[in-house]
């Protein structure tokens, strides 16, 4: 298998993933005393310190108009950070901080309905399969966008049953409530098992930043271009101070233990359109063992080239697209790759920057289907005002 650069073999840990169903959902069974009847088996209920709050009772600030304030952009910092230094002559691809990069309005591509296919006949055990692009914080949306799906209800519950929902990554930054969304998918994946369905999520290249920021601040890291920080390029790249201050260790374990990679029903859902995670291994299982051991490691250098990689983007894009689509497919399997990161607006040139702070909202009517017909967009570019997206696969392509 091929591991990370200069990494040793992975051993993997046949629990280590089962992290997605907290602790606090298991409810314990006390001794039985011979004769005694059977116990009784509760429901999974949360202990007072994971209780959610009620949504009315807290009052939920609005965000700021996205036409005249950008939603990435970080609060004025007092002290410029000593870290947070221009980088120039980065790697081709390489884009965690840059706003001006080049973009190609291609008029091959096309955006689609999401009407499902009929599931195949005998496949009742196994729910529907429902995935959803990057949330970025937009905790309102996110919860209009699932009971839209019916897959909560109007308390933001688990209302579906066996459905199997998966997030595709960055939960934070540049949005209001980015611990807000990271809680409920946390709550939503207890729900879901006990409900005999699940939710799961994915790593993204954001969940990567605010590790970094937390773990190592200031700490300096070797770009290859010059000095860099994770504290500045998470702040640069929409960091919200609320988001730290809230965050705690329970979600630094749940991020830090994220797959990168799973392949569902045909699909090959990762976040980042790019070809990196054939770095980190021949496999899905050496994928997701070797970034779990990078970030298990704790090395700033090592995350920061994580992250570097995973921040990639536009591989499936252009001349050669559908070419790296199927690399990625031939080794990890698949029919179609499913992924988010590029907003579907700035994937197609219809603005100028990921935060499309260059031109009027975009309108954005469902995932953006391209690369041959192998390759599927999920990010609608929430941040940007388009659509956060939450569709069921596979899709139903209208002509």
């Amino acid at each position: 298998m091929t591991q990370g650069a200069g990494q040793e073999p992975v051993v993997r840990t046949a629990t280590l993933r089962d992290f997605r169903v907290p602790p606090y959902a298991q409810t314990p069974v006390p001794p039985q005393a011979p004769g005694a009847a059977p116990p009784v088996t509760l429901p999974p209920r949360e202990p007072e310190q994971y209780a959610p709050v009620p949504r009315a009772a807290v009052p939920h600030p609005a965000p700021a108009p996205r036409a005249s304030v950008p939603q990435h952009m970080p609060a004025p910092h007092p002290h410029p950070h000593p870290g947070n230094v221009a980088v120039a002559d980065e790697p081709e691809g390489y884009t965690p901080t840059e706003r001006d990069l080049p973009v190609i309005n291609r008029g091959d591509t096309v955006q689609v309905g999401t009407d499902p296919e009929p599931r195949p006949a005998g496949d009742d055990e196994r729910g529907p399969l429902f995935v959803v692009g990057d949330v970025h914080g937009y905790l309102d949306e996110l919860l209009a966008a699932l009971a839209e799906q019916g897959l909560v209800d109007a308390d933001g519950n688990w209302a579906a049953g066996n459905a199997r929902l998966w997030f595709l990554g960055d939960f934070t930054d540049r949005g209001p409530d980015g611990i807000g969304v990271i809680d409920l998918v946390m709550r939503l994946s207890a729900e879901a098992a006990a409900a005999g369905g699940y939710c799961k999520a994915l790593m993204g290249n954001h969940e990567l930043l605010l590790l970094g920021a937390k773990r190592f601040a200031d700490t300096p890291v070797n770009s290859g271009a010059g000095t860099a920080t994770f504290q500045a390029a998470w702040l640069l790249n929409g960091g919200q101070k609320a988001d730290m201050d809230r965050l705690q260790d329970v979600h630094l374990q749940w991020m830090s233990r994220l797959d990168a990679v799973v392949e569902e029903d045909g699909h090959l859902l990762m976040h980042s359109d790019t070809t990196a995670y054939l770095d980190y291994g021949s496999t899905i299982e050496d994928v997701n063992d070797t970034i779990t051991a990078i970030l298990t490691r704790n090395d700033a250098d090592e995350c920061w080239d994580l992250f570097r990689k995973l921040t990639k983007r536009f591989a499936f894009r252009d001349e050669g697209g559908a070419d790296a689509v199927r690399e990625l497919m031939a080794t990890y399997g698949g029919q179609r790759v499913v992924h988010g990161h590029s907003p579907i607006p700035y994937l197609l040139g219809e603005v100028g920057s990921e935060d499309g702070e260059d031109g009027s909202g975009p309108v954005v009517n469902g995932p953006h289907v391209y690369a041959d017909g192998l390759a599927i967009a999920m990010d609608g570019g929430v941040t940007m005002a388009g659509k956060l997206l939450v569709v069921q696969l596979p899709l139903h392509e209208r002509a």
